[in-house]
Formats: C-alpha cells, structure tokens, sequence
C-alpha cells in the first residue's frame, strides 16, 4: 500500500476550494475528485425523521437583549440557573426594549461572484448594542466555504460555513457588533459574500437567516472606552458596486491611500483580518522554501515559503505593526469527521488582530493623504542553517483592514513628535536535514525553526485634552518543530505562536497575551486498488489574556452586564483558555461504491474574568465531546453555577 501525506491533502479532503476570481480551480487542487468524495456524507442514508444535526462553535455566551445568552449552538436564549432563575439583568435594571431586523434571507446557490447586496437603514429604535444572529441550514454534498459580511466597504465579519451530511446540519452563531456602532447609525450597503457552487456534485444549498437585535444597554455596561467614533474601510473599496471588498493577495496589493484622516484623533486602532486559501489555506504545514521540490520525482511540489506567516501593517512604508495569524483549521481540513458536530477553534468567527497605530498620530492627523499598506511574508532559505523574510507567499490570501478611531471635538487638531521606531528585522534560528536513501531520492525532511520579533514605536502626542507618550510594543516568539517523511507522503507539525502586546498613553490602557499551540500528525495511504485509507490527530489550543481598552469585546461584556462578574468594577480583563483534541479515520474503496468514516473530539473550554484588583474568577467553563457526529458528554458552568 502506498503512503501519501494528509497534511497537505486536508487542501484536498474537503477543505475549500481556492479559485481566483474568475471562479477557475487553482492548480493545487489535483485531487478535487477526492475531496469531492470525502466531502459527502459518510454515514449510512438517514431516516426521513431524523433531524438536522446541530454544529457548534464552543465558546464562552454573548451579552444580547436577553442577558448572558448561548450563542454556540441552537438553545433557550439566556442562561438559567439551577432554580429557574435567569442569568441577566437585574430587576432593577432592565434592557429597555429591544428591536430587532433580518438583514438577509438567501439561499446561496450559484453564488460566486453573486454576494446577497441589501440596502441597511437603521431601525426606528434607540440602541447602543447590536448582536446579529447568522443561522444555516444545509445537507447534501458541499465543501466548507468562506462567508464575509460588509458595510459597504468596511468588513464587519468573516466565518465560514460546516460540511453537510446527507440529512442535514443546522447551526447558529451569536455575535456582538457593538464595536461598528457608528456604521449601524448610518444607512450602509449590506454586501455578504458566500460563495458556493451546486452541480450534479456538490449539492448542498446554503439556507442563511441573518437577524440584528438593537438594544439600549441602560447602563449596565459602562464601557470606559466605548465604540470608534469612525471606522476607515482599508479595502477594495468596491462596495458600492455591490461587490466584495477585499483584496486577493499577493496578486493585487492590499493598499489604499487615505486622503481624509481626521485631524481631531485622540486614538486609532488598526484590525486586520486574513484567510489562506490555496496553497497558503494551511500554511502551518509548508515546508521551508528550499524544499519544495526536494520529492516531486515521488510525490509532487510541496507548498513553500515555509511554516511560518507574517502579517505586516505599514503606515507610509513605515512597520507600525505585526500579526503572526491564528492557524484557523476549517471544517473540511485535515479530515471532515474532525469537525461534526464540534467545528475547530474559531471556524464560525475568525477573530482579528488589534495593532494600535496612535504614535502615528502626528503624522496621521497633519491634514495630508497618508498610505496604509497590508503585507503578508514568509520565509525563504538556503537549504540549511540561514533564513530571512520572504517579500511573497503563495496564492493566496483575502485580506482587508480597517482603522477605528476615537475623536476630540471637531475643529482641534492633534499634534505631536513621532518617536524612532524599534522594527528591526526577527531573529531566526533554522535547522534543517534532508536525508536520502542509497539510490539518491530524498526520503525524508527534518526542520526546526525558531524566531522571534520586536517592535515598539513611542512618540509624544497632544490632543485636546491629554499630552504625554504614547507607545506600542510587541514581543513575538515562534517555534516550529517539523518533517517529511516516507518520500514526501507523510508530515508532523508541532507548532507553538506566542506573543504579548501593549499599548499604552494617557487615558488609554490595552495589553494581550496570547498562545497558539497546535501539533498534527496524519497519513494518508492509497492502496494498488486505488482504495484510499486517512487517519489524523490534531490537537489545537488557544490562550488569550486581554486587559484594557481592546477594540473588539473581550467576552467579559455580559458577565458584567448582568452581575455574574462580582469582582467586575472598573477596568476588567479576560482570559480565554481553551484545548481541541480530535481522531478521524475515513475509508473509500477504490470502486468508490460507499465510504465510511469514524471521528472523535473533545474540547474544553475556560473563560475567566480579571478584576480591577487583579483577582481571576472562573466564569465560563464547558467540557464537551463527540464521536461519531453524536455528542457523548457536555458538562457547563457558568458563573460558578
């Protein structure tokens, strides 16, 4: 039987395809045939009562209308206790009422290059929070594919959707808009884009239901940094044409030149947000450049520029900051049966990454165009020891950013002195071995890499009211321990990102720290018969801490809102721990006439709150498996309850 490698055909098991605009399949996918196959159910045909199975993303409950409400899989709307009492706003005070709208009804058919486009207008409601609610229902044979939400030019949400089996899944996601409050005030062009294909293959229509709900908080959750006052869309900017605004990369440049910064900032914030698709859609698994081609005699070119991505944010040709991407495995890769009903860490909601940009403020708020700039990199090297940043990647990554920020009163104008910027290039540490055997093919990699990266930027800003240094700094490490074996057929990742960053200056306080641990093993045999045999193990983890003024809602909103958080006065913080372990096997005859697979997952999921006294308090706590699209175990706690 001949062994060939899994990694990096979970491109191929089911994960989505990449296509270029035009919709043509990029070459990688050579074997589309059989992850067309291993996309379909692999159960025996369901009864016609069986109902839909349930997918759900775990993570902690959402601030909404109703209080502390579940939002990973479909439930009663707010959390109740043991004794019936409902986990939400105090008697005392309520949420004044609620109004709520549906954005969109679509099925996505045929859709690419056909995004559902819908006029927004603000509802006839006071409101300073929205949730919007994105609901799916689907069956038959489909790969998992990419939705993107925009207010016209402006990202507001990227996911991605469940593989579907032949009776059907269903599932829902809860999230907190609040942070693009000042886009829902406005009417906007609403532009989703989810494209998918249905042919006499792939069969599975995409029913959605995107709801928003307005509600006034009445002050329960006195944010100490409220929403932007402005978002700056860095895109396409093709929204008003009805169409998607991001930018395919490195095809096209992920720039814009912006010629109306306003010069009354007091802060800003720049977000990025990246998907890989193609070759770059598990570009943890890559091999080092100088290797791509090192077992193309016996298994095929090998996607390159190494393990390790670097996104990079650029203010007029200056670094002003860095994102080492969160390795988001979607629900087609590696092996399907690894993600029903329980889909990977952040497969409905790829978060994105904050880069606070005010030391530019000097420079951005002196009344002239400024240009902001995306790149992503990898690494290129010699074949040995020596290795530096690449100026390119694979095809290809869809990329937008924007920039939120906070405003003094209209007419003063912020000045100041851009300090010196310490973004000298990282350290990198590389190990490699290519071994042969004794007739001279290469029968194995062994790589080890190690880096780590510094920037700080420091200036001395004075805006209407505060003067003083502000600064952002970020300490990066990345290690990647990693090989190919058995003629390029098989490959083992163990793979570590950690970081911390800070922003700090008068009145505005943000630190994160964060730890991406991943480790993959898989193979992927083809008998003489051309019958295929997979079985993987993927271990995932996330670790956040996040203190401060953060862009994006910590998780701790609800908890405060509705009193669950006793230690939650002043400033709070959060830490999100979580670990996604998960087996799967899947078989084909090589006369594909049935095929049968066999998955199992377990998660455990931890959400604590920090107060201002610096203690940690366990609010959230959920311990779930699943074998066998059933889930088998599902313990929760929230609130110690």
């Amino acid at each position: 039987m001949k062994s060939r490698l899994l990694v990096l055909s979970g491109f191929f098991a089911g994960a989505a395809l990449s296509r270029d605009s035009s919709g043509a399949v990029h070459p990688f996918a050579k074997y589309k045939d059989f992850a067309a196959d291993s996309a379909a159910t692999t159960e025996a045909p369901a009864a016609p009562t069986q109902s839909a199975l349930e997918c759900f993303q775990v993570a902690e409950p959402v601030l909404t209308d109703a209080g502390l409400t579940r939002r990973d899989i479909s439930k009663p709307p707010a959390f109740v206790a043991a004794d019936q009492t409902p986990i939400g706003p105090e008697d005392n005070e309520k949420l004044e009422e609620a109004c709520s709208v549906v954005l969109m009804e679509r099925v996505f058919e045929n859709s690419y290059g056909a995004p559902y486009v819908g006029a927004y207008v603000p509802p006839p409601c006071d409101f300073d929070h929205v949730t919007v609610n994105f609901t799916t229902v689907v069956k038959g044979r489909q790969y998992d594919r990419t939705g993107v939400m925009y207010f016209t030019d402006n990202e507001v949400w990227r996911t991605s959707t469940a593989e579907p089996t032949s009776y059907g899944i269903r599932w829902e996601w809860l999230k907190d808009m609040t942070p693009f409050l000042s886009l829902w005030k406005q009417p906007q062009t609403l532009v989703f884009d989810l494209e998918n294909i249905v042919d006499n293959t792939y069969t599975g229509l995409l029913n959605t239901t995107l709801t928003a709900t307005f509600y006034k908080a009445a002050g329960k959750t006195k944010e100490s940094h409220p929403p932007a006052d402005l978002i700056i869309p860095i895109s396409q900017r093709i929204g008003n044409g009805d169409k998607p605004s991001q930018f395919v990369y490195p095809a096209s440049p992920a720039k814009n030149t912006v010629t109306d910064f306003p010069r009354n900032a007091n802060r800003a914030v720049f977000t990025v947000d990246v998907k890989g698709q193609g070759n770059e859609e598990f570009w943890w698994s890559n091999v080092p450049q100088s290797a791509a081609h090192a077992f193309e005699a016996t298994y095929g070119e090998y996607p390159g520029y190494s393990p390790f991505r670097e996104v990079q944010v650029l203010i007029d040709g200056h670094l002003a900051g860095v994102s080492w991407p969160f390795p988001v495995i979607y629900t087609g890769g590696v092996v399907p049966q690894l993600h029903r009903p329980i889909v990977g860490i952040q497969a409905f909601d790829i978060a994105e990454h904050e880069i606070d940009i005010s030391p530019f403020l000097p420079l951005l708020c002196d009344g002239k165009q400024h240009t902001f700039e995306i790149k992503i990199v990898g690494l290129v090297d010699n074949g040995a020891s020596s290795a530096s940043l690449s100026t390119t990647t694979d095809d290809e990554w869809y990329i937008t950013g924007k920039i939120f920020i906070w405003l003094d009163d209209e007419g003063s104008i912020t000045t100041g002195t851009v300090g010196a910027f310490e973004t000298s290039s990282p350290k990198i540490t590389l190990s490699q071995h290519l071994a042969q055997n004794a007739t001279g093919f290469n029968e194995s990699l062994e790589y080890d890499f190690s880096i780590e990266r510094r920037v700080h930027i420091s200036s001395q800003v004075k805006t209407q009211k505060t003067k003083g240094t502000v600064s952002w700094t970020q300490f990066l490490t990345y290690t990647n321990t990693g090989g190919v074996a058995s003629y390029g057929n098989y490959n083992l990742n163990k793979f570590l990102i950690s970081g911390a960053d800070s922003a700090s200056g008068p009145g505005v306080t943000y630190a994160t720290k964060y730890a991406y641990p991943l480790f993959a093993n898989s193979t992927y045999d083809v008998g003489a018969d051309g019958s295929v045999s997979l079985w993987a193990q993927v271990d995932q983890g996330l670790q956040v801490e996040v203190r401060g003024d953060a862009v994006f809602p910590s998780g701790i909103e609800g908890f405060v809102a509705t009193g669950a958080f006793k230690t939650g006065k002043g400033k709070t913080g959060s830490i999100t721990r979580t670990w996604r372990n998960g087996t799967a096997s899947y078989y084909r005859p090589g006369d594909n006439s049935f095929s049968r697979g066999v998955g199992q997952t377990h998660q455990v999921y931890s959400f604590s709150g920090i107060g201002s006294n610096g203690k940690v308090e366990e609010l959230y706590h959920r311990d779930v498996s699943a074998f066998n699209d059933t889930v088998t175990a599902d313990h929760s706690e929230v609130a110690g309850r």
